[in-house]
């Protein structure tokens, strides 16, 4: 799915999703994002409301207010100890600097009591304290993405409990973390993208199975022997389109009914598996070549995304013509029956190319089956209204989902999809252009 007669672009692809994910790393301890305030490192950042237009990250949720911590393990084991949820849908999501969804605590994967989690570099040894779970973490540096579910406002308090009483503890008190060395600046983003990757790539080596393929790219990026800056400059620029044109052809996923199943987006994970994520092949991406594709594009729209098995996401550019979806036209979404699922779901609105959330008089960002007032047909199915303008009829302003007047994308989210989603059983219909 790359261009094998460039390998420009080829390291582009490789390299994209690390260089992308750290980038972001480093926004989360030095500025924050969003909702959620910069935090150093191994200690936890938390948003306190859910997320609007102001969250510059790529398709952010509005559905859960996320706890972010950016570890370093450097410092050695650090101890995570999480509360009774009495119930209440959580995970903590855990990320290495090569994007592997490699553990899972919270509501699906180890149920809401209250726990104790020693995150330790993947080669330690030592004594493991009692009632305390191992966590081996493959990256000196990765990310736990906390998202915790919020039914309205008057919930945020129980919430923000919940999330004081989540917290890291290196065991050892008086280590200092080396942190995330930047390259210098370059005048060009194609210049600083590659230094970027030489420098990082060499930091956090990669799985195994990737060690040749790296080793390869080291020699070809090799500054001045092999590569100039004006072939850099055009590498950068075609693995950029490229990565764009293969997200806006649909990734390689399935596309039924216009949207696009990206059930196996984010199942390039094939090497570390420690608690809640699943050893299965159903959910590993056996395609090399499409392997690399799906992690870069996976950061790309949606970095940090889940594995169906916790959240299902689908999303869709177009309509039921096959026309790019703007939002000066009016459509209809009709879920009949809504998505089976054993926790919740929401359609979520994003800008693109950003896929950022979308400011709107209403404000409104997703709808789904917590949003207060939608109105079901009789039958128990919904009809969703999707426009820039705001609808007349009470009945589809109840039902509306705000688009910018611009190109958008939808995404459908399905936390702890039912076996149905997951076979693909259970369909999403194509979105109806209504009108001219």
């Amino acid at each position: 799915m790359t261009d094998s007669h460039d390998p420009l672009v080829r390291a582009y692809i490789y390299g994209f999703p690390l260089v992308f994910n750290l980038d972001h790393v480093a926004r989360y301890v030095s500025s924050g994002i969003g909702m959620n305030p910069a935090a150093p490192w191994n200690t936890f950042s938390h948003a306190r409301s859910l997320a609007g237009p102001d969250d510059t990250f790529v398709t952010i949720n509005n559905d859960t207010v996320y706890s972010m911590a950016q570890l370093d393990l450097s410092v050695g084991p650090i101890l995570l100890e999480v509360p009774d949820t009495a119930g209440r849908y959580y995970v903590l999501q855990f990320v290495s600097a090569w994007t592997d969804n490699f553990a899972y605590i919270g509501h699906r994967a180890t149920g809401t009591e209250a726990g104790r989690f020693l995150l330790v570099p993947s080669d330690w040894s030592g004594d493991v304290p009692v009632g305390t779970t191992i966590v081996r973490v493959p990256t000196r540096i990765a990310s736990i993405v906390g998202r915790w579910a919020v039914d309205s406002a008057a919930d945020l308090p129980i919430v923000r409990l919940l999330q004081d009483a989540t917290t890291l503890t290196p065991l050892d008190a008086d280590a200092v973390p080396e942190g995330l060395v930047q390259p210098e600046g370059s005048e060009s983003e194609g210049l600083a993208y590659w230094s970027k990757y030489r420098t990082w790539s060499q930091m956090f080596p990669p799985a195994e199975r990737y060690r040749e393929l790296q080793g390869e790219l080291a020699e070809l990026l090799s500054p001045g022997v092999r590569q100039t800056d004006a072939s850099l400059e055009a590498g950068y620029a075609a693995g950029k389109a490229t990565l764009e044109a293969v997200l806006a052809s649909g990734g390689g996923n399935a596309l039924v009914n216009g949207w696009n199943l990206t059930y196996h987006t984010f199942d390039y994970n094939l090497d570390y598996f420690e608690i809640g994520s699943l050893d299965t092949p159903e959910f590993k991406i056996a395609d090399p070549g499409r392997l690399l594709v799906q992690r870069a594009g996976g950061a790309l729209a949606g970095l940090w995304g889940n594995q169906a098995f916790e959240a299902a996401y689908i999303a869709t550019y177009v309509d039921h013509l096959g026309e790019q979806l703007i939002g000066d036209r009016r459509y209809q979404l009709h879920l009949k029956p809504v998505p089976p699922v054993d926790a919740f779901w929401s359609l979520t609105m994003y800008d693109v190319p950003n896929y950022y959330l979308v400011n709107n008089p209403a404000n409104r960002y997703a709808i789904g089956d917590r949003t207060p007032g939608v109105v079901y047909e009789l039958d128990g199915s919904l009809v969703l209204t999707i426009s820039h303008a705001e609808p007349t009829d009470p009945r589809e302003r109840a039902n509306w989902l705000p688009a910018p007047a611009g190109a958008f994308r939808p995404v459908l989210r399905m936390y702890e999809p039912t076996q149905a989603i997951l076979a693909e059983s259970y369909t999403i219909p194509a979105i109806t252009r209504l009108g001219d």
